[in-house]
């Protein structure tokens, strides 16, 4: 294919700013991770290779090396860095070094991260118009019709834009001694509820503790902090107007606690099943004071450092929106978006006082509603007790005319007329005996 005076190689603007921004991004990518993070949906490899010669020829572009498989590693020139952070649409002080001198000795751990990115962002091939003949084809032999099949690629989060790799944050100290840590990738992807994702990309090369120890100095920086810029009296020493320093680069997470940081082991032919797994217990186990958190009361600080570790075979081969992740304390495989969640965090806890809240306050609105517009309503009429019979005579003990006043008291057992009968009539028995008159007709 013919090139142009501008693209001598037969590149394309499109693939050339493909090209700038991957770059930007990964550092010293080959080829072919190119491809696959900006234009999955090309053939092959060949036109991202003619667009990195071609930028070579502006002096954006050039390669100092080969990874261990053989592939030729590309770089950015610091003029390439410029028209990056064009491309990116960030501040050229943003993009960070350009890697140089990695390539040249396969740039082992580079490839990892790359290979980390790509998987995680699992961009979608777009479709391609059909480039149209301009000679009518001659007619051959009919042929078993085929159909190129694209690879299915498991989709992830953001875009080669919602990347940056070897950020530095720096610790606070003297301008020569000052402490940092880098961390190997950062995604911002708010449109996939994840503003801010550090992620720790580990080759299983290093020791336990060398791994273990990255989560203290993430601890550490977390815990800086700086006057709030926002506020007119930030400049007065006072703790209620501090904020964290990595506020100050990335949004809030919406979540309690610090920004999440992921491990992605690649261990490729080192360890086995059984040893990868005793490395990721011991190392869970060393940071575990910086991910187990603690609980404190309203008001306090409630965030450690949340940690989730996966594997790169896990992620290329599901992709990262399938249970992949395993965090830090629990025990089970899940999804990003759920190992993200913390359903017993200080915002379910919030979440449940609200609700406790709103019911409380509907219930009193409904009853002084009620109270103001519905009438009382009556209780329901029970039928009057009907009257005890007279035990003497068997008619009712209360006449409706009154009680006769030359009756005895009521003894609630007989009527007014019974009670004068019985009290005219002489004692028998012992009450006789006793209080009565004797007979006449005793001698």
């Amino acid at each position: 294919m013919g090139g142009s005076l501008t693209y001598p190689y037969g590149s394309t603007s499109a693939v050339c700013g493909h090209v700038l921004a991957a770059l930007g991004v990964l550092k010293v990518p080959s080829a072919d991770q190119i491809r696959r993070l900006t234009c999955p949906g090309h053939k092959d490899s060949k036109g991202v290779r003619n667009a990195c010669l071609d930028l070579a020829k502006h002096g954006l572009t050039l390669s100092e090396g080969h990874a261990r498989d053989g592939q030729k590693l590309w770089g950015l020139t610091p003029l390439g860095i410029t028209a990056a952070a064009e491309v990116l649409g960030r501040p050229a002080a943003d993009m960070g070094g350009n890697a140089r001198g990695a390539a040249r000795s396969g740039a082992p751990h580079a490839m990892a991260v790359n290979e980390t990115v790509i998987a995680l962002t699992g961009t979608q091939p777009a479709p391609t118009r059909p480039i149209a003949r301009t000679t009518p084809a001659m007619p051959t032999e009919p042929a078993t019709p085929t159909t190129a099949v694209a690879p299915v690629v498991p989709p992830g989060f953001g875009s080669v834009g919602s990347w940056a790799t070897e950020v530095v944050h720096n610790l606070p100290g003297t301008s020569r001694t000052r402490p940092s840590v880098r961390a190997d990738a950062v995604l911002r992807a708010p449109e996939a509820g994840l503003p801010v994702l550090l992620v720790e990309v580990d080759r299983c090369t290093e020791s336990d503790e060398v791994l273990a120890g990255k989560f203290a100095r993430y601890h550490q920086y977390f815990r800086v902090k700086v006057k709030d810029p926002t506020n007119p009296a930030a400049h007065a020493v006072h703790a209620s107007l501090s904020v964290p320093l990595w506020q100050s680069l990335y949004a809030p997470t919406g979540r309690d606690g610090y920004p999440p940081v992921a491990v992605v082991f690649e261990p490729g032919t080192r360890l086995g099943e059984q040893a990868l797994k005793n490395r990721m217990n011991r190392v869970l186990d060393l940071s575990r004071a910086h991910w187990s958190g603690k609980y404190e009361k309203a008001g306090g600080s409630v965030g450690e450092p949340d940690g989730y570790v996966t594997t790169l075979d896990r992620i290329q081969e599901s992709g990262p929106l399938a249970p992949v992740w395993w965090r830090c304390g629990h025990r089970r495989w899940e999804t990003l978006t759920g190992a993200l969640d913390n359903p017993r965090d200080r915002r379910a806890w919030r979440r449940r006082e609200d609700e406790r809240d709103a019911a409380q306050q509907g219930s009193a609105a409904a009853g002084d509603w009620h109270r103001r517009h519905i009438p009382a309503q009556p209780e329901p009429a029970l039928p009057p007790p009907s009257p005890s019979p007279c035990e003497s005579c068997g008619g009712p003990l209360k006449g409706s005319g009154g009680e006769d006043p030359s009756a005895p008291p009521p003894d609630g057992r007989t009527c007014a007329a019974c009670r004068i009968t019985e009290a005219a009539q002489p004692p028998i028995g012992v009450f006789k005996a006793l209080f009565g008159r004797q007979d006449k007709h005793l001698p």
